[in-house]
């Protein structure tokens, strides 16, 4: 409890960061996008990684003030990116209980409504472990953030409820193939993940491969097509200030 405590206040003083891992573009080989992973610097127990944190937050009624803090840090630093000619997308995590109530939609909609980024600079990731949009509601709400700009991705797809009509179910820009279909060596995997890529393709999706971490594994995603790449052999979560640098290099 004194950690749910210490967390509620940790968000009002600016204590949660957020971390970047690179995402590659294939065909270019440059870093186009962001993925914002939270981070906690707290003043006792020094930096924390978000499973010693996120299950609190989750349990106590704090993910959705979370959610909130972190599309407002990535989009602060996207937008300072940008001013700076450091052309790049950023993207935050999302469950499936964060979109339900309207606080974390109708935030995002007054972002917005208040700042001119260009399109897509966001990207909401929707966790794909479980059934996502249970409701027109929030179909509907995230149907109108993508029609203004809003990117909406499909997490971690090929695991948990992975199917054509659950892709249906969300006005989706992109898909992220699942890190244990990429890192997959058999036959069976191999045809699965060709399977996804074509799946996306044929609904207009971008399609971004997570967990590569060999050259062996990034030649089979650029082979069956994927546009992206993301994973420990382009580098892992870095502060923000060290993203700007390794977008700067590779600009």
């Amino acid at each position: 409890m004194n950690l749910v405590d210490d967390l509620a206040h940790a968000m009002t003083r600016s204590q949660i960061e957020a971390w970047f891992q690179p995402q590659i573009e294939l065909a270019s080989g440059r870093v186009v996008a962001g993925e914002a992973l939270a981070r906690w610097r707290h003043p006792v127990h020094g930096l924390l990684e978000p499973d010693l944190f996120i299950p609190a937050a989750q349990a106590h009624g704090l993910i959705d003030e979370l959610g909130i803090v972190m599309v407002d840090t990535a989009w602060n630093h996207a937008a300072e990116w940008i001013a700076r000619g450091l052309a790049v997308q950023v993207s935050v995590n999302a469950s499936a209980t964060q979109l339900d109530p309207v606080t974390l939609t109708d935030h995002i909609g007054r972002l917005f409504d208040r700042y001119d980024l260009p399109p897509q600079t966001l990207t909401i990731e929707i966790t794909e472990t479980r059934p996502f949009v249970d409701s027109e509601d929030v179909a509907r709400r995230l149907r109108e953030l993508r029609d203004r700009g809003l990117g909406i991705s499909v997490d971690d797809f090929g695991a948990g409820f992975s199917t054509a009509e659950r892709l249906d179910e969300v006005p989706a820009t992109e898909l992220k193939i699942d890190v244990t279909l990429v890192q997959d060596t058999s036959d069976e995997g191999y045809a699965s993940l060709i399977e996804i890529v074509e799946l996306a393709h044929e609904r207009g999706l971008r399609v971004v491969a997570e967990g590569v971490e060999n050259e062996d594994q990034l030649r089979r995603v650029e082979i069956v097509r994927c546009q992206r790449a993301q994973g420990y052999l382009f580098g892992r979560p870095m502060p923000a200030a060290e993203f700007a640098d390794l977008l700067a290099a590779r600009r």
